[in-house]
């Protein structure tokens, strides 16, 4: 029953989590759309009251002017919108989604003992380490070479250092799936931190200021421009984070580390080509390609090295039905027995899914051989030992008509 209760409180915050998450990151494009796309307004009224830039666009059968300030309005407006709870929504539906997922059953999920056997009480600990040292190490370098010259660069650069000694420690400490989710949720941790910390209260100064009737200090807005364009740089790296874990073959490879780093760089990248597009249609800079291009060449040589040679007993599987016949029921479980009935038995069915029986393994062969055999997820982290020739006796016979008579 606890299981069955899980899934629902999986399924509900990642369907929260999703839609927040959607809400977030869609505000931040746009408005780095916006910023990029402002011009100067010609409209003399326009410049006296201090408008840096404007927007002219058509949207779903209206016109829309959209107007920036160069540092703020002279009179502030009794209704003014904020956008801070996309991002705390986003963050706190993610932890508990992690919670549910990852840390509740920490022993199944989180750890793969060939790694580090540690306990489910030091696991969890290292992995929320994880989120609060990245924020405090990314915040620091920020602070100190932020507004140097060249600080960008320098930031940029540090970052990438502590990003990828992140991902190789995950790699190397906790199971590959929950690693890359980890250092995922370690880089959104520092997003929603950066709008906690920085962005609302630089904001919320500056408009007490004007309120107040007194000048506005520019580094306000300086600052929170700055973290906000950190942010849509870690955007698309920890959307393939998230995604990973449907994808066995990126965090199960030896070099996982390696793989996670490429692909969330290859992710910065293009999105760097999307930020200066923008600026390229108005002349301001000249056009990005060579990032889209950087990033696609990571992406297509990654997926060119993860390319999978076919396993001996694998290929013994694909010989004639007359060398390799279809295996019985009765030898597939004998196989499921030993290797999955310990979580899908009489005694515990996590997913609601058992499998100790002939009609059972037959009412879902199709996610076995899925699940087993051509994804390899199962069993979790291989937690159980499952051989080569015993995933091929399951395709065997699945794809033989998973017949239990």
């Amino acid at each position: 029953m606890e299981s069955y209760y899980l899934d629902w409180a999986n399924l509900l915050l990642r369907w929260a989590h999703v839609i927040t998450a959607i809400a977030w990151i869609g505000s931040s494009f746009y408005f780095v759309f916006l910023d990029s796309s402002l011009v100067p307004p010609t409209d003399r009224q326009l410049q006296e009251a201090g408008v840096g830039g404007e927007l002219w666009a058509v949207h779903g059968g209206g016109f829309y002017n959209p107007q920036k300030y160069a540092v703020a309005p002279k009179v502030v407006p009794d209704h003014l919108h904020w956008f801070y709870w996309e991002a705390y929504s986003t963050w706190l539906t993610g932890f508990a989604l992690f919670t549910v997922s990852y840390l509740w059953n920490a022993r199944t999920y989180l750890i793969d003992p060939a790694l580090m056997n540690w306990s489910s009480g030091a696991a969890i600990s290292i992995a929320v380490a994880f989120l609060v040292v990245f924020w405090m190490l990314y915040d620091g370098v920020c602070q100190i070479f932020g507004r140097r010259r060249n600080g960008d660069a320098i930031v940029g650069a540090l970052v990438l250092v502590i990003v990828c000694l992140a991902a190789w420690l995950a790699c190397h400490w906790f199971a590959g799936r929950a690693a890359f989710l980890l250092v995922g949720a370690m880089l959104a941790t520092a997003m929603s931190a950066n709008v906690f910390f920085w962005i609302i209260p630089g904001q919320r100064t500056t408009v007490k200021a004007l309120r107040e009737g007194r000048p506005v200090d520019p580094i306000h807005g300086q600052r929170a421009k700055q973290r906000s364009v950190h942010n849509t740089y870690f955007t698309l790296p920890v959307l393939f984070a998230m995604l990973s874990n449907h994808y066995s073959f990126t965090y199960s490879h030896p070099q996982n580390w390696l793989v996670l780093i490429l692909l969330m760089f290859a992710g910065a990248a293009i999105r760097q080509f999307f930020v200066m597009r923008h600026g390229h249609k108005l002349g301001r800079n000249r056009h990005p390609w060579p990032y889209a291009l950087v990033g696609v060449l990571v992406i297509v040589a990654t997926v060119a090295w993860l390319r999978p040679a076919p396993p001996p007993a694998m290929a013994a599987a694909a010989t004639p039905a007359a060398a390799q016949p279809a295996p019985s029921v009765t030898e597939v479980l004998a196989v499921v027995e030993q290797r999955c009935a310990m979580c899908h038995g009489a005694q515990v069915q996590m997913k609601n899914v058992r499998l100790d029986a002939p009609a059972l393994l037959k009412q879902h062969a199709q996610a076995v051989y899925q699940q087993a055999v051509v994804t390899r997820v199962m069993p979790m982290n291989n937690s159980t030992g499952i051989t080569e020739a015993e995933r091929a006796l399951i395709g065997r016979w699945f794809t033989a008509g998973a017949k239990i008579e």
